[in-house]
């Protein structure tokens, strides 16, 4: 087993003299909190090496769930433009509390920046440039990151990331003036943002990607992909996960939100299955 988002479990199996015994086993941190463990199938895996793998899991008291390989695999992939978004929204002029309270106030354990310290901001930049490599077409890189990692903030395990920390359990951080500095220095405008703007900007091009995981055949259903999010990452279980809340606003509204973001680029262009739910009235939950 493999346990990596960033190299292709097919690529890692194709020098084995029984690929079809290779799998990835994809853990989340941390690993004692998060429930989700995402047993991933290569192009030569078998159905027997995925139901032993699978067994394994479910007994070290895992939630495991089957996807197939892809770039990011189902979380992390689409956590990505979450993730991402955060960045440019500060290089926008939004600030780092407002967007990590937007976050919050919808529900998520803690916001994507202080998510970005408890990950690693070199762990981040080395899998969004996998990312960016893979779908170029809607993969923005802030400059802000490679700032801060040339600036040695690279997070909590250093005691310096995007905020700074003094070393005691749940420290959550403190304001940086350094970090402010970093941000002003990579900042391409200044305005003002609404909470509503801010959610819709993380949770949209998130939702988009969720579906185009499906388009791709990764995850096999939208429940899969709900409780992956909701194991994996803390998406709000009140919510019902990522496609249930979709079906709370509807198709259609979610349309509608896309347009005021149109200019932004393909990153929050409907999708294809997006687009037919909306003309037919539908749901993501059938």
């Amino acid at each position: 087993c493999s346990n990596t988002s960033t190299i292709p479990i097919s690529d890692l199996a194709a020098g084995l003299t029984r690929p079809e015994q290779f799998c990835g086993l994809h853990f989340f941190n941390p690993v004692r909190q998060m429930p989700l463990v995402e047993v991933i199938r290569g192009r030569a895996t078998s159905d027997d090496t995925i139901a032993t793998a699978t067994a394994y899991a479910r007994r070290i008291g895992k939630s495991p769930i089957v996807v197939n390989d892809g770039p990011g695999f189902l979380v992390n992939r689409v956590l990505l433009p979450y993730m991402n978004e955060a960045l440019l929204l500060l290089e926008e002029g939004a600030t780092i509390k407002q967007v990590d309270r937007a976050a919050t106030a919808f529900g998520m354990p803690m916001g994507p920046i202080a998510l970005y310290d408890t990950v690693g901001l070199d762990v981040a930049m080395h899998a969004g440039g996998v990312m960016a490599a893979a779908f170029p077409d809607r993969v923005v890189p802030s400059t802000i990151l490679p700032a801060m990692v040339e600036a040695g903030r690279i997070g909590k395990k250093v005691g310096r990331g995007f905020f700074d920390y003094g070393g005691k359990r749940g420290d959550h951080g403190k304001e940086s003036a350094e970090t402010e500095a970093i941000v002003a220095a990579n900042r391409r405008g200044e305005r003002k943002f609404s909470a509503e703007e801010i959610t819709d900007r993380l949770l949209l091009p998130m939702l988009l990607e969720a579906t185009r995981v499906l388009e791709d055949g990764v995850a096999a259903n939208v429940r899969d992909v709900d409780l992956a999010l909701i194991y994996g990452i803390g998406f709000p279980p009140f919510r019902g996960g990522l496609f249930f809340w979709a079906d709370t606003l509807g198709a259609a509204a979610i349309l509608e939100k896309l347009k005021a973001y149109n200019s932004l680029g393909e990153r929050f262009a409907p999708t294809a299955m997006l687009t037919t739910i909306a003309q037919q009235n539908g749901k993501f939950y059938k």
